[in-house]
């Protein structure tokens, strides 16, 4: 099919953005109407992540993981990897060189990597613009589905920093530890909830003060980004988060390992979190013919598992992409409702730090990207030849910080000036989102011109 022209191309783009930021407005519709609050909407964050997510990342991975795409996923994981050290780079740049807040880190680190994209290339499936990014003989529906894979694909590896990393750059040094085993239970469940909503589009809930020392900074004191116990070299038991273990670890064998093993068991049950495992699983069987074809084969082909189990697990697993983004709507309604612009407030906000957060969120990283993918996929064949996955590769890096923003502000203890900057700023990076329509335009743009150098070679 002959490429879009510009116009073309960018009206269906705002129409797509347009689109995804409806559904957030009907999540603040919601609010508005109390039919939804951040109490009620912890449970359904938590369902989204422990059953919802890892559903649909089974289904995606397991149906197109094959030994002959294994190398386009092996691609994502490495570029997961290099853009969330750039943005952990630029973010410590502007703590320590700019002396910007130190949750800027966060905020660059960590955008909304898997419920707004999915939804966002939805629709542009419906605008029709993605249609010269189709390989011969695939159908719309296919090339669709294979580019929420690379989306999750690319989100798990989020996932995992957020559960892994994103704790350990909350400073708990004044929080008080635990002096009963069921205070203990307790603690260890409160830090899973927060855990469970600090995942893209998961609702923040109001946490408890009390526990939190006035002076405790969001990622430690001062600028200091990385916490001692963010590092291996642990010393003291104050070092470690008070009140969890690992769940796997009885409390006697627990209370018997030294600190240093604790950190580091802690570390990884944190990482194989529920995500993480549902990948992991449609990694296996998408990788293993017999198992691929018992589960998303047709039944009259060996599908045994197909017609009752993996149909079950994608009707979870589509529940995922809206519920989220209703659910960021329901929080940013809830948490700038008591918040005004104007006056004194006005002049409180940072406005250095938002336009530096934003332009790199909107303005750097889709510059970057796209011309990345540009001259690696014209140049050299390390891309594949997946247009799909030139597209989506453009796309993975930018767009709006993650909600999870607001929870480590919370769980942190963060001021209620703190907490109100980063309520409006993620207000206002939604209100931009559909800003992203020149993104997509621009990698899409980049793409049709990949392909027409490679057809005129």
């Amino acid at each position: 099919m002959a490429a879009l022209g510009l116009l073309e191309a960018f009206l269906g783009a705002v129409q797509a953005s347009l689109s995804v930021l409806l559904v957030i407005f009907y999540g603040g519709l919601a609010a508005k109407l109390k039919l939804l609050t951040p109490e009620n909407t912890k449970a359904i964050s938590k369902i989204c992540v422990r059953m919802f997510l890892p559903a649909l990342l089974f289904t995606k991975i397991g149906s197109e993981l094959h030994a002959g795409s294994a190398a386009r996923y092996g691609v994502i994981l490495l570029w997961a990897a290099a853009t969330h050290l750039v943005s952990f780079t630029v973010g410590m740049f502007a703590s320590y060189v700019l002396k910007m807040p130190d949750w800027t880190t966060v905020a660059l680190m960590f955008n909304n990597s898997t419920s707004y994209p999915l939804l966002l290339i939805e629709a542009l499936s419906e605008t029709g613009i993605l249609q010269s990014l189709i390989v011969a003989d695939e159908g719309t529906k296919d090339a669709i589905e294979r580019a929420k894979s690379y989306f999750l694909v690319y989100a798990t590896v989020s996932s995992c920093l957020t559960f892994a990393v994103g704790p350990r750059l909350i400073d708990s040094e004044h929080a008080p530890e635990a002096e009963e085993d069921d205070d203990e239970d307790k603690d260890i469940e409160e830090v899973e909830q927060q855990l469970d909503g600090a995942t893209d589009g998961a609702a923040e809930s109001d946490h408890d003060r009390e526990d939190a020392n006035e002076s405790t900074g969001l990622l430690g004191g001062g600028n200091s980004v990385l916490p001692n116990r963010f590092l291996p070299s642990i010393n003291k038991p104050s070092d470690l988060p008070p009140g969890r273990r690992a769940r796997l670890i009885s409390k006697a064998k627990w209370k018997r390992l030294s600190p240093r093993t604790r950190w580091w068991l802690l570390l990884l049950s944190d990482f194989f979190n529920a995500p993480l495992l549902g990948a992991l699983l449609g990694a296996v069987v998408g990788l293993v013919p017999p198992l691929h074809k018992a589960f998303f084969a047709d039944a009259q082909s060996g599908g045994v598992f197909t017609a009752w189990l993996t149909s079950s697990l994608k009707n979870i697993g589509g529940l995922f992409v809206p519920l989220p983004v209703v659910v960021a709507g329901v929080a940013l309604f809830s948490s700038v409702s008591k918040e005004t612009f104007g006056g004194e407030a006005l002049r409180k906000i940072p406005w250095g730090t938002w336009g530096y957060i934003l332009g790199v969120r909107f303005v750097l990283w889709p510059a970057a990207s796209i011309s990345l993918v540009y001259l690696v996929s014209s140049r050299t064949g390390f891309l594949g030849d997946d247009p799909m996955l030139w597209f989506t590769m453009c796309m993975m890096p930018t767009g709006p910080p993650a909600m999870k923003l607001i929870t480590l502000v919370q769980v942190s203890g963060g001021s209620e000036e703190e907490e109100s900057n980063i309520s409006r700023l993620l207000t206002l990076s939604y209100m931009l989102s559909p800003l992203l329509s020149l993104t997509v335009v621009g990698s899409l743009k980049a793409v049709q011109a990949v392909i027409e150098n490679v057809r005129a070679v």
